[in-house]
């Protein structure tokens, strides 16, 4: 048997051949239980907020139309990812065709449409395996006699482009994956010589190639990114084909002209290790600082079908906030919903600073004519700081209001948003003093803006020693007791201290407690679960401990019960609408109370760096603030019933080809200001229950052993009370700072509490021994240490809806 052969059929026996996002046969599903109600018209909502459209000139809406639908994905559509971000046994899929079926205000060219599904069920797709799925599926060759005849039978065109998306492995520069291919291009050729209207549709994962738009100028009428949008794909495209809904998506990454035009495009894809450096001008900071004539669409750009007005009405300079009041008018000819955008222009100082940053944004209610809505707006002052980790305001790992002039302005994106208010800061203001921590290792340069010219400067490297920063902080031990009977409840109830609870484990059973058991689809679980952890002990359970599941679920619950199957990532940022996102998630979370998920492994907070990274679809934006915001909403959503999010890939997952070896190169400005901030800001706002560290490496430290990462910026920094969770597995390895210690004693030691369960660990089914090896040795392990990340579970274990 051939190695490709016998990697296929591991991940057959995973259940994962075949991705959620493929619209395969859910009577492969085994299906019990039920969707959350109510969660279907939410989705169907979330799909047509999300679409973005990039070009209309009035061709859309069609209404009372007959449409022909072109291109083989208009069946074998493209709902979700391939991967742990898609796989999802959802109970039923619309695809276009029969979304259009659905609506009332479209008609279908049926005889088209019957010559592609006749086509489709003869030819088979091949979705390879893990890792090696289809960029793009071959499409039916069509003549220009069935182009001709469609046209004459039909109002208008709908061109279906598709591309797949999916983990461990990059989109690449190639015709069916960022460009458009040969046969696309016919297919546009003969539909736009024989239809006067021709819309667009791109079912896609992650930003393409688009520059071919502008060489079809008037012959193709509308383009809209559709996205992925899971199981109600069909009919929320069909409501705004239809007009039954505007579209009022907006763009959560700049589109450019060309690949090379993006700023981290010489450092991505490099097996060892990639230089961050574009530094803090990721996305429209660097277009709008340096190369606006290489924007094609920018941050925040989409077209509705009506008009809106944005006016600001108020604005006050208050002690700690700026609070707007902006007045949104429906203008147009038709209902809508439209985001106000505040961007800030800090002065650029001695740092030096993007043209324009995110602070905020709202999304009106749906509008009727002349109907207007006041949107209120309360900022922190803090947006006007940035972080010195140079000392070149004197103020080392500070954030600092540098002294001049800032400027807010608002508007629907960002290179169209108008200065309205501005105020002048006389003296630098330290905000908050922080520790140096994460700086890099390596020598590298990185970007400064120089009044709007690009100039390179030294990164600054670290200074400070990590093996004297961790021996400062260990924490003190626990006397250890023989058992008393206690159980968690008792601590929960008030009744036991924590401390003394703790007493009462072994050393075995704090060994347990760090790991989760070694298989998926574990018994102690519901069928189909990532993973067991908690109560993976007899005698844990016996003290009151519960063993609890974890699930994938970027896009829904991963089991082999029938769940939802939601938008991909990409797509809820397209919406701005932050309470949607939060509602979906709340579903979920009925559903996960309902077949037995205490851990969504989910959202993920990753940013787009780099318009290649395979796992763009299940992140959110180029932009921290959107992604913070939207991974916060999906937090709020999903642990209202008392069951846990994980947001992950703490941090710097922005490329999965070499994902558990490649080295983030990253100054530590760059992480705190774009990098960690999603991070930050969801956990400040949303307080997730856990959050899972990335396979990578950042400044030569991967992130399950980054202590600074873990501990100093997560623990000491932000306050996070919650667990830390590895991904699947780890990079089995000695601390350089303490090379006795190694593996599962260095994960500990670094404040990463638990080894995901799952997975086999690389063949192992028993304890590796690494956690108690060096207990009691020098710079070894400790037993404070130990107990601590009990505490760290124990305490996040008794806040779910176990107790």
């Amino acid at each position: 048997m051939s190695l490709k052969k016998k990697i296929r059929d591991f991940f057959i026996k995973l259940g994962s051949k075949l991705s959620g996002g493929i619209d395969q046969d859910t009577s492969d599903a085994i299906i019990s239980g039920k969707i959350a109600d109510g969660i279907e018209p939410l989705l169907r909502q979330a799909q047509a907020e999300g679409i973005v459209m990039l070009k209309n000139d009035g061709t859309l809406p069609l209404k009372k139309s007959t449409v022909s639908v072109f291109g083989r994905n208009q069946i074998n559509y493209f709902f979700s990812g391939y991967g742990s971000g898609g796989d999802v046994k959802k109970p039923y899929v619309v695809n276009l065709v029969d979304g259009i079926r659905n609506c009332e205000d479209l008609r279908l060219n049926e005889e088209l449409a019957k010559l592609y599904k006749d086509w489709t069920d003869k030819d088979e797709i091949d979705h390879g395996y893990w890792g090696h799925w289809p960029y793009s599926y071959n499409d039916m060759p069509i003549s220009e006699d069935i182009v001709k005849k469609a046209s004459e039978e039909s109002d208008a065109a709908i061109v279906v482009i598709g591309r797949s998306s999916g983990e461990d492995r990059e989109n690449v520069l190639e015709k069916g994956s960022y460009y458009i291919k040969d046969e696309e291009f016919e297919l546009l050729n003969k539909v736009t010589n024989y239809f006067n209207k021709v819309v667009v549709l791109l079912n896609v994962g992650s930003i393409m190639d688009f520059s071919w738009i502008e060489k079809y100028k008037d012959k193709i009428n509308s383009v809209l990114i559709v996205w992925q949008g899971g199981m109600e794909s069909g009919n929320g495209i069909a409501d705004v084909l239809s007009g039954k809904v505007s579209p009022s998506g907006k763009l959560t990454d700049t589109i450019a002209v060309e690949y090379k035009d993006y700023p981290s495009s010489e450092n991505f894809g490099n097996a060892e290790f990639n230089n961050y450096e574009e530094d803090i001008y990721v996305g429209y900071r660097y277009f709008e600082t340096f190369n606006k004539d290489k924007v094609l669409y920018p941050f925040g750009f989409g077209l509705t079908y009506s008009k809106f007005s944005i006016d600001l009405k108020e604005a006050k300079d208050k002690e700690e906030y700026f609070d707007f009041d902006i007045e949104v008018k429906n203008i147009g000819d038709y209902k809508g919903k439209e985001v106000v955008q505040i961007y800030i222009q800090k002065p650029n100082g001695k740092l030096g600073n993007p043209y324009r940053q995110l602070v905020d944004y709202k999304k009106t209610k749906e509008l009727d004519l002349n109907e207007s809505q006041n949107l209120k707006f309360s900022i922190s002052k803090e947006v006007l700081a940035s972080y010195d980790d140079s000392n070149v305001t004197g103020n080392k790992s500070s954030y600092v209001i540098e002294k001049g002039i800032y400027v807010f302005s608002i508007g629907s994106d960002v290179r169209q948003a108008k200065d309205v208010f501005s105020i002048q800061i006389k003296e630098d203001i330290v905000t908050k003093k922080c520790e140096e921590a994460m700086a890099p290792q390596e020598d590298f340069n990185i970007l400064k803006n120089d009044n709007g010219k690009v100039e390179k400067i030294p990164v600054t490297k670290r200074t400070v020693s990590l093996k004297e920063r961790i021996l400062s902080e260990l924490p003190q031990e626990i006397p250890m007791t023989q058992d008393k009977g206690y159980k968690l409840k008792d601590v929960k109830d008030g009744n036991v201290s924590m401390d003394d609870f703790i007493s009462q484990l072994s050393l075995d059973e704090m060994e347990a407690i760090s790991r989760g058991d070694y298989t998926m689809n574990n018994k102690l679980g519901p069928a189909g679960n990532a993973g067991v952890l908690g109560g993976v002990l007899q005698s844990l359970r016996d003290k009151g401990i519960p063993p609890l599941t974890t699930t994938d679920g970027p896009s829904g619950i991963r089991l082999f019960t029938g769940c939802s199957l939601i938008p991909i990532g990409a797509l809820l940022a397209s919406t701005f609408n932050t309470q949607l996102v939060e509602d979906i998630y709340a579903k979920l979370s009925e559903e996960m109370v309902d077949k037995g998920s205490d851990i969504l492994l989910s959202p993920g907070m990753n940013i787009h760096r780099s318009v290649l990274c395979g796992r763009n679809f299940e992140y959110y934006s180029e932009d921290p603030l959107l992604t913070g915001t939207m991974g916060a909403a999906a937090v709020r959503g999903t642990q209202k019933m008392g069951v846990s999010a994980c947001p992950k890939h703490f941090c710097c997952n922005n490329q999965e080809f070499k994902r558990t070896t490649n080295d983030s190169r990253v100054s530590e400005r760059a992480l705190r200001e774009i990098y960690l901030k999603p991070f930050e800001i969801c956990i400040k706002q949303a307080k997730p229950l856990n959050i899972m560290t990335s396979y990578n490496r950042v400044n030569g430290v991967w992130s399950h052993y980054n202590y600074e990462l873990c501990h100093t910026i997560l623990r000491k920094e932000w306050g996070y009370e919650g667990s830390v969770m590895t991904d699947w597995w780890m990079q089995y390895k000695p601390s350089p700072e303490f090379p006795n210690i190694q593996d599962n004693g260095y994960r500990v030691r670094s404040r990463v509490n638990i080894l995901m369960p799952g997975g086999k660990r690389l063949g192992r089914k028993k304890p590796d021994g690494t956690l108690l090896k060096t207990l009691g040795k020098p710079d070894g392990i400790t037993l404070g240490e130990i107990q601590r990340n009990t505490k760290d579970i124990l305490n996040y274990i008794i806040s779910t809806n176990k107790f």
